[in-house]
């Protein structure tokens, strides 16, 4: 059985396809099970569940929600989660994700100012109103840094998203919505879901290498401040490597938590249902 659990669009948040065009990777790449999990936006989950009918796949409601983590004696550290299986219908939830994208859209245009005091020091050219419409009309879901990135590519002042971010996008930042983790899981679990951290060893992510790179470390920060407020963890992710998986495997095991996987596709590449992620993962969603 095929299955990915982390697939992001362009409909809902910041992938390169929409909706239609994922369902139908996915049905080609025969995924089984799939969940669409778009950035702070459950705005495509009607459609995904139609979508996932009419092509007779399996569903899970899914939703990736941006945490802002306070470990004591450090900085507070951005951290993922998947919220898995809620009624798309809460209200609670519904209201607190359009505050959630109404901040998106603020930070956005905050960035753009920060990116026109960089350009300022190097003699480029401003953005404008027109150019912040421009990218604004290239968003069919939540507004982000990857929007601006993919504009700035398009002007031909950096080659590619890397450059985009390091040489603007991580200095020109702005803090996201500060969501906490009891926030986040308080929402989930009221509209009948439940919540996952989502690629805890990330290296290219947000995960809990902005704290630590040791695999027992990570663990021992989730006994300590986590496990009162997650349903599970993300096991299977295209950017773990087989240490991380077994480590995560065992940890979950152990505390008894959910383990999921995913592709974390954003289409460039396609990487829906590249990953091996056992039957079971679905059993422990039918239970």
């Amino acid at each position: 059985m095929k299955i990915d659990l982390h697939i992001h669009t362009r409909t809902g948040s910041d992938g390169n396809l929409p909706i239609e065009e994922v369902f139908e990777e996915a049905k080609l790449r025969g995924v089984e099970l799939l969940s669409i999990t778009d950035h702070d936006s459950a705005d495509c989950q009607a459609a995904a569940i139609s979508l996932a009918r009419a092509k007779c796949l399996s569903y899970i409601t899914g939703v990736e929600l941006n945490v802002t983590f306070q470990y004591p004696g450090r900085k507070s550290v951005s951290l993922d989660f998947l919220g898995y299986r809620y009624d798309i219908d809460n209200r609670e939830l519904k209201s607190k994700l359009r505050v959630m994208k109404d901040h998106r859209e603020r930070r956005a245009r905050l960035i753009l100012d920060n990116l026109n005091a960089e350009f300022d020091k190097e003699g480029t050219e401003r953005f404008t109103e027109e150019d912040l419409g421009r990218i604004q009309d290239s968003v069919d879901g939540a507004f982000g840094r990857p929007h601006i990135a993919n504009y700035l590519i398009e002007k031909g002042i950096v080659k590619d998203k890397q450059e985009a971010f390091d040489r603007y996008l991580v200095r020109c930042d702005v803090p996201k919505y500060p969501l906490s983790l009891a926030e986040a899981s308080r929402l989930i679990r009221n509209a009948g879901g439940i919540l996952v951290l989502a690629h805890p060893n990330d290296p290219n992510g947000t995960s809990l290498i902005g704290i630590t790179r040791d695999l027992e470390a990570q663990t021992r920060i989730i006994e300590e401040h986590m496990l009162g407020y997650i349903d599970g963890v993300e096991c299977w992710h295209s950017r773990h490597d087989p240490q991380t998986t077994r480590h995560y495997i065992e940890f979950a095991g152990k505390h008894s938590l959910i383990m999921t996987g995913g592709s974390d596709c954003h289409q460039a590449p396609v990487l829906i249902g590249t990953l091996d992620i056992p039957d079971c993962v679905a059993g422990q969603f039918e239970a």
